[in-house]
């Protein structure tokens, strides 16, 4: 296989495998993508063809031009409107879409890298937090554009992403529980650890501030966005007479788990619980009753970083930042302390 290479007029291969303290076959490995080399001398050694000015020629198109959508998890409702987003603009460059799953929800697993240098697609969308220094460094030495699809809110400054305006879906949602009458509102975020969930929380505490009310720790609880979590958080919040008036959900899995929460508890909403949600997921329209949530543009977010693949040359490109906005989607789950639903169609921005 020959090394797809521009020979820089300063150094030759064989002085770059000298620096390295490497044979020269070895950078050729690292050249061709090859496994067989350690991970600490393929950076070494592509660290240094960065700095003497390498580059891989194109390579050959595949047979079937690719973009790999890379997640940690397929089996999230939202993660099918980002698959149909991408899908959408993959379709109109004349392009197919291939399905990964690998890793965390903070990066795909080391041995991800291995195989989309193989597939050699025509650019990745990765749904993930951050990317290693490594699998960014090995990407772009194969000339392989990519974009972070970023629900978590904290890509690294210098990977190209698309995000939406967690803190503003926040303070929406609250302000508009608030601005019912509610003063006992009570927040089930998502992760800890991630900037969307701390994000959506300020926006929570904002506008309980913005309102003169109190913030009771007790109201303050952390999930993992699933429909499970919010019906845990929602059985404890919901016991005894110090419950609030109000939930809202980070996410609308959660705020479901909330729902069922309140069946069980023997409250009906909205008469004597408002719930509200954030993603707007299709079925949240189809839940009893119909949700109340913050829409979150998860298909335009997978369509913007898509068309971005097709623009790898664009000016500013490697430290983009997209940012979509939220606005409120009112329905039936949400009224005032003890009131009917509110009517729905209603959006506040």
């Amino acid at each position: 296989m020959h090394d797809e290479v521009e020979v820089g007029a300063r150094v030759t291969l064989a002085e770059v495998a000298k620096e390295a303290g490497v044979s020269p076959p070895t950078v050729s490995k690292v050249l061709n993508g090859r496994s067989d080399v350690s991970s600490t001398t393929r950076a070494r050694v592509e660290r240094l063809l960065e700095v003497h000015g390498y580059r891989r020629r194109n390579a050959s198109p595949p047979r079937s031009p690719l973009v790999e959508l890379v997640f940690h998890e397929l089996d999230s409702v939202w993660a099918m409107e980002l698959v149909r987003g991408v899908e959408d603009v993959a379709k109109a460059n004349r392009t197919e879409v291939v399905l990964t799953r690998s890793g965390t929800r903070h990066a795909p697993a080391p041995d991800w890298i291995e195989g989309v240098l193989r597939r050699r697609p025509l650019g990745v969308v990765l749904v993930f937090s951050s990317l290693p220094a490594e699998v960014k460094q090995r990407l772009r030495s194969w000339n392989i554009p990519f974009v972070i699809v970023d629900p978590a809110g904290d890509p690294d400054p210098d990977v190209p992403s698309v995000g939406s305006a967690n803190w503003a879906g926040g303070l929406a949602a609250t302000r508009h529980l608030t601005d019912h009458g509610h003063e006992r509102v009570a927040i089930i975020t998502g992760f800890e650890d991630m900037l969307c969930s701390l994000a959506r929380l300020d926006g929570y505490r904002s506008a309980m501030t913005m309102a003169g009310l109190p913030i009771d720790p007790a109201l303050v609880r952390y999930g993992d966005y699933s429909v499970e979590s919010g019906f845990e958080h929602g059985m404890d919040l919901l016991a005894g007479p110090g419950r609030p008036t109000a939930v809202f959900a980070g996410s609308d899995l959660q705020a479901l788990g909330v729902l069922e929460a309140a069946r069980v508890r023997g409250l009906r909403v909205p008469q004597d619980l408002s719930v509200v949600g954030y993603d707007d997921v299709p079925l949240a329209q189809w839940s009893s009753p119909p949700l109340t949530t913050v829409h979150q543009p998860l298909r335009h977010m997978a369509e913007e970083a898509t068309r971005m693949l097709f623009r790898p040359d664009e000016p500013g490109r490697a430290g983009r930042r997209i940012e979509l906005a939220t606005h409120l989607v009112v329905r039936q789950s949400t009224a005032p302390p003890g009131g009917s639903a509110a009517a729905p169609g209603g959006a506040d921005a």
